[in-house]
């Protein structure tokens, strides 16, 4: 067995384990693979091992990723902070985006999505630690944010998506992510999906509803942040 997939099946057993302590089906929560600054052909690799959906953070570098790996049948996400300047390439490119943070960019994605794809799948972020270095909607302005992203019509409203601050600390790390399904919970607009946790926290995040973990370096290992962007 590759060390990749040595990886996901440990990974696998984190979540399962995870979702069954929470009273879950495993099945509940996906997977997300998240490949940024990984070679085209870990990605490979990681597909081979059983995964079908990765997320990226840099357009550039997933483009060309997607364009080696364009005989696989992947679901691509899009999980990084969105550019005016990208919104055309991403709604054309990806089949999720997780990192809406306001109406504009979710209006440019809705106007650029071609007509011959599904409606774009998207995540409403938000910033439930407050924290001004990071994107996302605060909480107050989500549901105002929510009602209109409901109405463009080349998009779906799945869910919500944060990246709370880092902690060591378990109830830190819950509370935070209760904080994000309790606003999903408030707005009660039948969505169903909550992109929350990472490798150091996806036991916590699947103890609140995750249904969407973006695992990185449990995966593919530490990060090469000097390979292109």
């Amino acid at each position: 067995m590759s060390t990749i997939a040595n990886n996901i099946a440990k990974v696998a057993a984190r979540i399962r384990e995870a979702a069954q302590a929470a009273g879950r089906e495993p099945s509940t929560v996906g997977l997300l693979a998240v490949s940024k600054t990984q070679p085209a052909g870990a990605v490979r690799e990681a597909f081979a091992a059983g995964l079908g959906d990765f997320g990226e953070n840099y357009l550039q570098e997933a483009l060309e990723k997607q364009a080696l790996l364009a005989d696989l049948p992947l679901n691509w996400h899009f999980i990084g902070p969105i550019q005016s300047n990208k919104t055309k390439a991403i709604a054309e490119h990806f089949d999720w985006v997780h990192s809406v943070d306001r109406l504009k960019i979710a209006q440019r994605l809705s106007d650029q999505r071609p007509a011959h794809l599904p409606p774009l799948n998207v995540c409403l972020q938000v910033n439930v630690s407050d924290e001004q270095s990071k994107s996302g909607c605060s909480e107050s302005e989500a549901r105002e944010l929510v009602a209109a992203i409901s109405a463009l019509p080349r998009l779906r409203l799945r869910g919500l998506m944060c990246i709370p601050a880092p902690s060591d600390d378990a109830a830190v790390q819950r509370a935070a992510f209760a904080r994000l399904r309790h606003l999903r919970d408030e707005l009660d607009l039948c969505m169903d999906t909550l992109s929350m946790g990472m490798s150091q926290d996806l036991e916590a995040a699947i103890a609140e509803g995750a249904t969407w973990v973006r695992i990185g370096t449990a995966l593919f290992g530490a990060r090469d942040y000097g390979r292109p962007q």
